[in-house]
């Protein structure tokens, strides 16, 4: 009897203990349907199938700015990310990923129910033996943020949020399964993660730690990235070296007690230094940051126009510009500029450089200065205009970091200080291209765009002073004159009706005429005003220089008045550079261009930029003003005699110097067969400069810079730019640019051996 109720106790047992599962498996299938159909809004909405099979996340990626030469400059991102394949992981790195985050992952379908169990006991008994979410319910959140995303009215129950995530996670994660492969969610799960330091995804994280791509990661480089993935900042290398390493040590006994490493790896790794080659990740870093700047609200407006997120849709972007040019344009610019501040600083040590026209110091400078600041203007609308308020923050010192050529300093000092301290530093602006392609291949704005964001190359425009003559004996030219023309250095006085006084008499830069004749070649090499101001008057309209300047591409306001003959309208480097470029190019004009094509994400090509080009002049013409500017390099007192023998010695070389009053203003043109560069260098306000004009000039300021920049680039043998000649136009020039010949029309019927005795005779009869 006894027997017979101890049986129906346990049948009892038995019938409710199937009872309480078949009823927990349908409460959980029931639970699991509400989820998914978001029953009452109680849960919130699933991403739909589409879209997990389409994952919105691995959308979200970095556009690359890529140069001609195949370096990276740049990236336009929201989240640092780049994709990368299952095949780009390295073996070491996917096995560190397995033995810390899911060691059963090729074994179950999303969800390992074994770990689930060790995750629930470890809640109910309080200790944790390790985490439940495999590999596939964490990318499950960082594809759709279930912690955040699409709440239901059930997660403001605390108790039952972390329930609702975790179903959510399932459903999701049983669906990537059925969806993908298990290398393409490894794959996945590694382009969403986040490492700190504005790293999105391994790619990224292993180019800003390492230095380096993820399918070169060792197992102590991977140890400490993986690492990081719970704590990015508690286990930063950067931010707290300590507990990295000692995180390492615990990610790589991870690898030794699942056997993929051995004991005797394991403690020879674990003594290893972190060995990071940390480089940060920004708009800021990297090479040429001024171009990108320029050129991103021209890239916005061209991704939105077509339907793209710059900041988003992982595009590629290539660029006309090459990494070796443009480094060598940096440190040219670098190793110059931190000469001349140098300089710069000890002419006016004591005193204030920003001066008016007679040399005085500019009362209430730095006042007027600070209200143009962004600061100022947000102290107003905080304080109220008038208020004493702004004037205790702008004289109130502060920590912060100041820029100086020996590298940053941290210092205390007010906003008052510290705009007068970054007021002294000199600028400079250069770009170099292709003068036959119109490519550019190196854009420097500035001395250093994280504390001086404004750009000198395409922004910036500047009175040219003497780089402007060209177009006037352009317009000569190009009407018959020969080079040889011989002009007087004598004054030249223009009528201007309707100012005080109503004449208008151009100064050589010492104030000083000779007398002396000379070519017009010669008076473009020696930099004359009176020969220019010769030949503007001789061209009677100063429209007519504005003319060519503007078919060479100067689209800059052009005052048609007679000094404009001296460089008086501001222009830009990228302008002149451009408009100098068409004398190299046979006289074809090519607009200065900087991307060659764009591709999506998927290496399609959505758009191709051919150049842009229009014949402007005659290649006769264009040579001639080669010839022309050559002098500058061959005739006695040519103002760029100056360049260094390693790149005026057997190489033809077509090049301008400019400097405007007071010195304000360097500039320097320069033309080699291939290359086309300019130079702008001065104070970001023109009240800023040096006192003479013997440091002021464009051959002490700019001139260096482009010289420093063609010796890197001829001592680079593997760019392949050579010196030698200009191409010769092939029909014979118009004029006769042998001047003796020129001089005397009856030696240019005469052979050579005829034309050297009579040129002895005129010798002898003091004709010259």
């Amino acid at each position: 009897m006894a027997k017979k109720k101890e049986n129906k106790l346990v049948a009892r047992l038995i019938k409710a203990t199937w009872i309480a599962f078949v009823s927990f498996i349908l409460v959980v299938i029931l639970v699991i349907v509400s989820v998914r159909i978001n029953l009452f809004n109680l849960f919130g909405d699933l991403p739909s199938y589409q879209s997990m099979e389409n994952p919105e996340a691995e959308n979200d990626l970095a556009s690359l700015l890529i140069s001609a030469d195949g370096v990276q400059l740049g990236k336009y991102y929201r989240y640092n990310r780049n994709q990368v394949t299952f095949d780009e992981l390295s073996p070491e790195l996917v096995n560190t990923l397995l033995s810390t985050e899911d060691i059963r992952f090729y074994e179950h379908s999303g969800i390992d129910l074994k770990g689930l169990v060790r995750a629930m006991v470890g809640k109910l008994t309080f200790s944790f033996r390790g985490g439940g979410s495999t590999i596939t319910m964490q990318l499950s959140e960082n594809l759709f943020r279930t912690e955040t995303a699409h709440e239901g009215l059930l997660y403001k129950v605390d108790f039952l949020r972390p329930f609702i995530v975790k179903i959510k996670e399932w459903i999701i994660s049983i669906q990537l399964e059925k969806s993908f492969t298990k290398e393409e969610i490894m794959a996945m799960y590694f382009n969403t993660i986040f490492f700190g330091h504005n790293a999105y995804g391994i790619n990224t994280a292993a180019e800003t730690f390492f230095n380096k791509p993820p399918d070169s990661l060792n197992y102590q480089e991977s140890a400490l990235l993986i690492g990081m993935l719970n704590a990015p900042t508690r286990y930063s290398p950067i931010l707290h070296p300590d507990n990295a390493l000692k995180k390492r040590t615990e990610i790589l006994y991870n690898l030794y007690k699942y056997d993929f490493i051995s004991k005797e790896m394991f403690d020879s790794l674990k003594t290893l230094p972190l060995g990071i080659d940390y480089k940060a990740q920004d708009h800021i870093t990297g090479l040429a940051p001024y171009f990108r700047s320029v050129i991103t609200p021209q890239l916005m407006y061209w991704a939105k126009k077509n339907g793209y997120d710059l900041w988003e849709s992982g595009l590629r972007i290539y660029t006309t510009i090459d990494s070796r040019l443009q480094r060598y344009a940096e440190e040219a610019v670098t190793k110059h500029m931190s000469f001349l501040q140098e300089l710069f600083d000890e002419h006016w040590k004591g005193q204030n450089p920003w001066r008016d026209e007679k040399g005085r110091e500019i009362k209430d400078f730095l006042k007027k200065a600070i209200k143009k600041t962004d600061h100022y203007k947000k102290l107003v609308a905080k304080y109220g205009k008038d208020s004493d308020s702004v004037d205790i923050v702008l004289n109130t010192p502060y920590k912060m970091k100041v820029f100086s050529w020996k590298g940053e300093i941290d210092t205390l000092m007010s906003p008052m200080d510290s705009l007068k301290y970054f007021k002294r530093f000199l600028q400079a602006g250069f770009m170099a291209m292709d003068p036959r392609t119109g490519q550019i291949k190196a854009w420097v704005g500035g001395i250093n765009f994280k504390y001086f964001k404004y750009d000198h190359v395409k922004q910036g425009r500047r009175q040219p002073g003497s780089t402007f003559k060209p177009f006037v004996y352009l317009a000569a030219i190009d009407q018959g004159y020969s080079p040889c023309y011989m002009v007087e250095d004598a004054p030249v006085t223009f009528s201007v009706p309707g100012q005080t006084p109503p004449t208008y008499t151009p100064q050589n830069y010492n104030r000083k005429f000779t007398g002396e004749k000379m070519t017009l070649r010669q008076g473009m090499a020696r930099s004359k005003n009176a020969i220019t101001a010769f030949v503007m008057k001789e061209l009677t309209n100063p429209a007519t220089v504005v003319r060519y300047a503007r078919e060479l591409g100067v689209e800059s306001p052009l005052d048609p008045v007679p000094s404009l003959c001296l460089g008086t309208s501001d222009v830009s480097v990228y302008e002149l550079v451009g408009a100098y470029s068409s004398f190299v190019n046979k006289g074809v004009y090519t607009k200065p261009y900087f991307i060659t094509r764009i591709e999506d994400k998927y290496g399609n090509i959505i758009q191709e930029f051919p150049p842009r080009t229009k014949e402007v002049l005659s290649e006769e013409t264009a040579y001639l003003m080669l010839y022309m500017l050559m002098g500058s390099t061959t005739e006695q007192g040519g103002t760029a005699l100056g360049l260094s023998p390693e790149v005026r010695i057997d190489n033809e070389i077509g090049a301008k110097t400019g400097t405007t009053q007071n010195g304000s203003d360097g500039w320097f043109i320069g033309l080699t067969k291939d290359i086309a560069a300019g130079v702008w260098v001065g104070g970001d306000d023109r009240s800023i400069h040096f006192r003479t004009t013997a440091l002021g000039q464009g051959a002490r300021m700019a001139m260096p810079i482009w010289d420093y920049f063609m010796q890197s680039v001829y001592a680079d043998t593997v760019l392949g730019f050579e010196k030698g000649p200009f191409p010769r136009p092939i029909r014979p020039l118009p004029v006769e640019i042998d001047c003796e010949k020129y001089q005397n029309p009856e030696l240019a019927e005469m052979d050579s051996v005829d034309v050297n005795k009579a040129v002895k005779k005129l010798d002898q009869e003091e004709i010259w």
